[in-house]
């Protein structure tokens, strides 16, 4: 497959609107990048899922071998505080459909709905160019989580 040839339908749901059988399916997807690929064992079941105000983005595709169509490749979950500013996490995207521009689709719909509010987020080191074509500036010293390197980004209420 070359690159810009997948299509993906873009979904987001409330937390309270998810079926268990998506939610199980995002959480399935998350595992098998973070814990199994990343090879990081780390506590997936945060509790924040199906919190008030989270909501979930995710792509679709009938284009990519071995996943049915209307399982997802790509996601990321956005939380809100009580104060109105977001947290952006868990972006991934399938080995096999990367490098095709989906965290960029699923960023550009998570900020189109944080709007002007300001929203942070814990960036894998090796993504800190991606999140700075967002308008995220790094914010204080990196740090290992789950012996990858991170650092907190940060995007200004505007």
């Amino acid at each position: 497959m070359s690159v810009h040839q997948l299509s993906a339908t873009l979904r987001r749901a409330w937390a309270a609107d998810l079926t268990p059988a998506r939610l199980y399916a995002l959480l399935r997807l998350r595992v098998e990048i973070f814990v199994v690929e990343q090879k990081c064992p780390y506590p997936e079941l945060d509790g924040l899922d199906l919190r008030e105000g989270t909501r979930h983005f995710w792509l679709e595709s009938d284009a990519v071998e071995g996943r049915a169509a209307d399982e997802p490749i790509a996601a990321l979950r956005l939380l809100e505080d009580r104060a109105g500013s977001f947290r952006i996490g868990r972006v991934c995207t399938i080995s096999q459909a990367r490098r095709q521009g989906l965290s960029r689709q699923l960023m550009a719909a998570a900020l189109a709905e944080i709007g002007d509010s300001q929203s942070v987020l814990e960036a894998q080191v090796q993504a800190v160019g991606f999140y700075e074509s967002f308008g995220f500036r790094p914010e204080g010293e990196e740090y290992l989580e789950d012996d990858i390197p991170h650092i907190t980004m940060r995007r200004a209420a505007r």
